[in-house]
Order: structure tokens, then C-alpha cells, then sequence
């Protein structure tokens, strides 16, 4: 059973062959059936999509390209994470190989190990990797964060007009325990071991969350800590273009924890959430959540997506290629409401699906392997007892099985 959906732009790349391209109701992503691969982790920026698989192996579609899909030439792949203007790919043995216009100048569809690029080789062991929209972001062994890429907006956190990008990683703050970007922002999060925020980049919407005084400020060009933060613990951050949203924790005892959504940024381009701008962290409120619990959340270039534990979807944002998925695209959402979906494998083992927002497209899938917010993990098996997994197939066009 292949329990991967789709809905939004199905252009540039194409994924579905002989479908619209705009696919406005969520339809079932179905690879050739030969040898059965599962899936294991989905990302998307707007010229690509990449797919990896449980067998560690990955495969791409490019945006123009007749030869879609296209299998990557990379082993023990760990993780995939896609910008717009770039991609990176990270494996078991921690190097991280990337690609990209301002990543290889000389040849930027070539993958090349950047890792390898850091000049304190005792730093040369990758535990994560984030794409921005024009930079990636990596978090070694030792707990700190380099970035690479560009730094037009201050997105590696130094003066633009001394350092506008980067083709060797630079080091951005030590103690770092998560890096938070996403695909289509030129804003980053770091987020130290005292959880700490510290925050730079683009903020012309002020999706940074540094308050009404610093709206203005198109980029901040030094890490700056966010004050005012929700109280509780921080799980994850994502960025679209015009803002930011914020998964927050709260441990409450002989109850499970519960997780709110805060978001920050320019409400007329729909990701907030709500009908005012807010340049700090404030709660996303909805009846039609409010006695539900979050599993996964994704943001978009301007639109987001949420799945409860109660396998229900809800969505909000921009609607003009149907990557909200409620059937049309002749109106944008600025407060959440449901999405339909066909019949999944909620009952039993909801954790181990996914949201994935890209730009001007979504997917929702099955995978075991991805634990986006592995300190719930206990938890989820708690609640929802064993863990199952789908598998899927795939045949690239010349014939071959991955």
C-alpha cells in the first residue's frame, strides 16, 4: 500500500505525467510496482524534488528536465534537504554533499562534499543539514553550526557587504544543539543547548519574531537573540517566505504533552495563521484543533500545513495552485480549516506520518524512519502501540530499480 498523497503545482518539475498541473484535491503518489522500496523521507524546493528511500539511495526530478526521474549517485543517504536554489544530501558517515549555483560555480548540478570543506578538520563530522532558500546550513559533532551559500540578506550571520556569500563552510555559533531553516527562507534559527534562540537573515515581514521596534529591519546581519518566547520547549521552527512558525512543547504532569503552533510575520500573504500581523511569537488558535494534539507540521513558501493525532488535516495560506488541497484554487485560507483526505492508515500508527509543504506543492506520507521530533518518539509508541510501514516502488525511466 502506498500511502504517499500529493496536491498543489504539478509543473516545473512534473511529477504526474498525463495529470493537470495543478492537482487541487489530494491524489495518491504512485511509483511503477516492480521491486518494493519504502519510503523514507520527501524534499522539495522549487526547481526539484527529491526522494530517498529506506535502502539509503535517493532519486531526484529537476525542474526542465525530460530525463525525470533521475537517480542520485550518492550511498548511505541519511537525509535529503532541498532548497530553491540548491540541494544537499547527508550520509551515515557524516559528509554532506551539495550542489548548487552559489554552492559550485564551476559546475552547479555537480554534487561535491562540502563537509570536507571545513578548515578545523575535527569538524568535519555532520550530524545535520538544513537548506534556506540560497544557503545550507550544517550542524557537526561537536555541536556547532557552519553555513554556506549566500549571505546577501545576512543569512550565515555576517556583514553582507563584507561577506555576500561563501563557497567554503564558515562557522556561524558554537553549543548549538538544532539549526532551523526552511526551503524557501533566507532566515535561520539556531537554537543553543540552554535553549536559547538566536535568529538572522531576511526580516522584511518580520518573521524573525524580534518584535514590533525591529520590523523594519529588511535583514539582520548578526545572530541576535528572540526574546519573549513562548514558555515551554522548542521543537521546531519553519519559515516561508513572509513568516515563521513555531512548534512549542509544554510538559504537563500525568497528562501527555501538549503542542501549540506560534507563528510571526506578514499576515496579508496568508501563512500566519490569523487576521493581524504579529512580529513575536503568538499562539495560532482554533477551535477546530484546540482539544487535539499535533504530530507534524510543515510551512511553505506561503502556506502550512498540520496533521493531529486524531488524523485530522488542517491547512492555511496561499490556495493559488491548489496546494491546499480542498478541491480549487479560487481562495486563500488566512485562518485553518480542514482538508479532505482519502481513507489512510490512521487508526493505529498516525506518527509515522508526514506533512511536506514545498513551493506551491504538498505531500503527505508514510514513513517510519523519520522522527522530526524524536523526543516525542516514546511517546508515539505509547499512544499508538506498534509501528507498521508501507512499501513503495520505484523504476526510473531507462528501466532501472532502486
Amino acid at each position: 500500500m502506498n500511502d504517499c498523497l500529493f496536491f498543489g503545482s504539478n509543473e516545473d518539475p512534473i511529477l504526474f505525467k498525463n495529470k493537470p498541473n495543478l492537482i487541487t484535491k489530494p491524489i495518491q503518489f504512485k511509483f511503477e510496482n516492480e521491486n518494493k522500496k519504502q519510503i523514507k523521507q520527501i524534499s522539495t524546493g522549487e526547481f526539484s524534488t527529491i526522494f530517498l528511500f529506506k535502502n539509503g539511495k535517493a532519486i531526484e526530478y529537476f525542474k526542465y528536465s525530460n530525463q525525470n526521474p533521475h537517480k542520485i549517485e550518492i550511498e548511505n543517504i541519511q537525509k535529503v534537504t532541498v532548497g530553491n536554489q540548491n540541494e544537499a544530501i547527508l550520509t551515515i558517515e557524516g559528509n554532506v554533499f551539495a550542489k548548487g549555483w552559489n554552492i559550485n560555480l564551476n559546475n552547479p548540478n555537480e554534487f561535491i562534499n562540502i563537509s570536507s570543506l571545513i578548515e578545523d578538520t575535527n569538524d568535519r563530522i555532520i550530524q545535520d543539514v538544513v537548506s534556506g532558500e540560497y544557503s545550507i546550513y550544517l550542524l557537526t559533532s561537536n555541536q556547532n553550526a557552519y553555513g554556506i551559500g549566500s549571505n546577501e540578506l545576512g543569512q550565515l550571520g555576517f556583514d553582507s557587504e563584507t561577506l555576500e556569500e561563501t563557497e567554503k563552510p564558515i562557522l556561524m555559533m558554537k553549543n548549538v544543539s538544532k539549526i532551523f531553516s526552511e526551503n524557501t527562507s533566507n532566515s535561520v534559527f539556531l537554537l543553543n543547548s540552554n535553549q536559547e534562540l538566536f535568529g538572522c537573515g531576511f526580516n522584511h515581514h518580520g518573521q524573525l519574531g524580534l518584535g514590533e521596534s525591529r520590523k523594519k529591519e529588511t535583514k539582520i546581519q548578526k545572530l541576535t537573540k528572540i526574546q519573549n518566547i513562548p514558555k515551554g520547549k522548542i521543537i521546531d521552527i519553519q519559515s516561508g517566505f513572509y513568516h515563521s512558525i513555531m512548534l512549542i512543547e509544554n510538559q504537563n504532569e500525568n497528562q501527555n504533552p501538549k503542542r501549540k503552533l506560534y507563528s510571526c510575520g506578514f499576515f496579508p500573504y496568508n501563512g500566519l495563521g490569523k487576521y493581524k500581523n504579529t512580529y513575536e511569537f503568538t499562539e495560532i488558535k482554533s477551535s477546530l484543533f484546540e482539544n487535539d494534539n499535533i504530530i507534524d507540521f510543515s510551512v511553505g513558501y506561503n502556506h502550512t500545513l498540520i496533521l493531529t493525532t486524531k488524523g485530522k488535516l488542517f491547512g492555511f495560506g496561499n490556495n493559488y495552485w491548489g496546494e491546499l488541497g480542498i478541491g480549487n484554487t479560487e481562495k486563500d485560507q488566512l485562518i485553518p480549516i480542514q482538508i479532505e483526505l482519502p481513507k489512510l492508515r490512521f487508526n493505529e500508527n498516525i506518527s509515522n506520518y508526514h506533512v511536506l509543504c514545498g513551493y506551491l506543492k504538498s505531500f503527505i506520507y508514510y514513513s517510519p524512519f523519520l522522527s522530526p521530533f524524536s523526543n516525542l518518539e516514546e511517546d508515539l509508541i505509547k499512544l499508538f502501540g506498534r509501528k507498521e510501514f508501507c512499501d513503495i516502488s520505484f523504476k526510473t525511466e531507462n528501466g532501472e530499480i532502486i
